[in-house]
């Protein structure tokens, strides 16, 4: 069978499209503006033409769900597509820019977990803050305007701002008096101080700050809802509550965590799906467990229905720290926690068919060769257990420092290049497997063609900081007809209108040289 070659520059990427073994020679060259195309042999098109509202329509926005061979449910869109996301926390100690949400584009991610403060919804009771309010859809704006999905987190830490920290308001904490000291060297465990236990407890139980927080909620699902970037609602960062006993006694802690998530956090989760929901009927809701997911203890949270009419859009939103990473110590594989870890997370989310999106991961630096191999193998753990993931967090500093994403040049930190790896955002057919070998900068991808793979595009996240000059894309065991599309600097669309349901398709992109 005779081969034909072609490439498409657009900007500083080059996107390279043809059958396997498809020499360099010969290429047929086309500019943003126009379309090459070739009808020899095995026929690979190449077009850049699409206008805004076909870019706009293709975009994959989560609108159902799948359960994949292997037992995940996987988020589906309306064309029937896998989806994977991939992105960064953002906003809790910055103000997001247009900007933030351009470089996430540029940088290959879909996806936002933007931190949100019921302390700047509602900073005095029963007056919320229009200010704040018109800045968060601003930014759902600009997330509808770069394609990249918000992920709105309901965040706290240590309760919030009368402990020194964020999330729920001062006019909302109550204490009963009893004593908080601050420990700058340990601030996780402010957790454990009575104040900070009571004032959960109040939470939880009284019944104006259970009104005070559903309201707070609708207020902010009602300004941002019909916004297409809104994935939905990380409805409670980090749930804590109280710990009878000895609070530093693992045992206590784990029995407190397992009443709390069956008992009173399992009774705010409903309230606020239940809220959430009638002033939005379709963005997502995750439920969080407590962070003692994190040290292989699996949740107790029951399951949860969703009151919305159709199928139900309830996702899963654990976080993936190892407490020993977190206290400064290299990591070590040996101690097993990525194996405990994923023993602890999959019960949950597989019983109740619910996606997972890992709300945040990452250590506090990967410069050092035990966190650097922990980041390798978070991304390939969570490849296989989730639908998405948000690292923490999205700044600059020296070596990543202070778990920023990138170094103090933008560039992405030491140690942390997995995480802007190439991947599939969405896949026409049955996801298989996924990999980037940085030496070769060679980017490799399986599927199983289905129903959807002859009629959906197939999207590319091709990265520069993964194919600096442009990357080659062969494409095997798809039929006679390979389409391929640019689509803007370091993305890429695939099409398969000749790949028969049941057909093994791999998908390779490799780095193209300096010219």
């Amino acid at each position: 069978m005779r081969r034909a070659v072609m490439s498409v520059a657009l900007g500083v990427a080059l996107i390279a499209a043809g059958p396997a073994g498809v020499p360099a020679a010969g290429r047929a060259a086309a500019t943003p503006t126009a379309a090459a195309k070739t009808a020899v042999g095995a026929r690979a098109i190449v077009d850049t033409v699409e206008s805004a509202h076909d870019r706009a329509a293709d975009w994959p926005v989560p609108t159902g769900s799948v359960t994949a061979p292997d037992g995940r449910t996987l988020f589906t869109d309306r064309h029937g597509r896998a989806l994977r996301l991939r992105g960064l926390n953002l906003g809790k100690t910055d103000t997001v820019t247009e900007a933030h949400l351009a470089q996430l584009e540029r940088d290959g991610f879909d996806l936002v977990r933007l931190n949100v403060g019921w302390e700047r919804v509602e900073p005095r009771r029963e007056r919320y803050d229009a200010g704040y309010l018109r800045y968060l859809e601003r930014v759902l704006g600009w997330a509808d305007r770069h394609r990249v999905l918000v992920l709105i987190d309901w965040h706290q830490d240590v309760f919030g701002p009368a402990f020194g920290h964020n999330g729920i308001p001062a006019w909302a904490t109550r204490t009963d008096g009893l004593p908080f000291r601050p420990n700058p060297d340990d601030w996780f465990a402010e957790y454990f101080q009575p104040a900070v236990q009571a004032a959960f407890t109040h939470l939880y139980d009284d019944r104006d700050l259970r009104a005070a927080q559903a309201a707070a909620y609708a207020k902010v699902a009602t300004v941002l809802r019909g916004h297409r970037s809104l994935l939905g609602y990380d409805l409670f960062n980090e749930p804590f509550g109280p710990v009878p006993g000895d609070p530093t006694n693992p045992d206590d802690q784990i029995a407190a965590a397992a009443a709390l998530e069956r008992g009173r956090l399992a009774d705010m989760y409903r309230r606020l799906i239940n809220t959430v929901r009638s002033a939005d009927p379709d963005a997502w809701l995750f439920v969080e467990p407590t962070v003692l997911v994190g040290q292989g203890v699996p949740t107790s949270l029951p399951g949860f229905a969703d009151p919305r009419h159709g199928a139900a859009r309830l996702g899963y939103a654990p976080h993936y720290y190892d407490t020993a990473v977190e206290s400064g110590a290299d990591w070590n594989p040996s101690g097993r926690f990525i194996e405990n870890y994923e023993a602890a997370v999959g019960g949950y989310p597989t019983a109740h068919r619910m996606p997972v999106v890992v709300g945040e991961w990452g250590p506090p630096q990967a410069h050092t060769p035990g966190n650097a191999e922990l980041i390798r193998r978070q991304v390939t753990s969570m490849d296989g257990f989730s639908s998405g993931w948000a690292l923490w967090y999205d700044c600059r500093a020296a070596d990543g420092g202070g778990y920023c994403a990138y170094d103090a040049n933008g560039r992405p930190a030491p140690g942390k290049e997995p995480a802007f790896a190439p991947y599939a955002p969405a896949v026409a057919g049955i996801p298989g497997a996924e990999s980037y070998a940085p030496a070769s900068r060679t980017y490799t991808l399986t599927l199983t063609a289905d129903r959807t793979t002859r009629r959906a595009w197939t999207r590319l996240s091709l990265p520069v900081t993964a194919f600096p000059h442009g990357a080659r894309i062969t494409v095997t065991g798809a039929g006679s007809r390979v389409i391929v599309t640019a689509d803007g600097p370091g993305h890429a669309r695939l099409r398969l209108p000749t790949a028969r349901p049941g057909m093994a398709v791999r998908v390779v992109a490799t780095a193209t040289a300096v010219r």
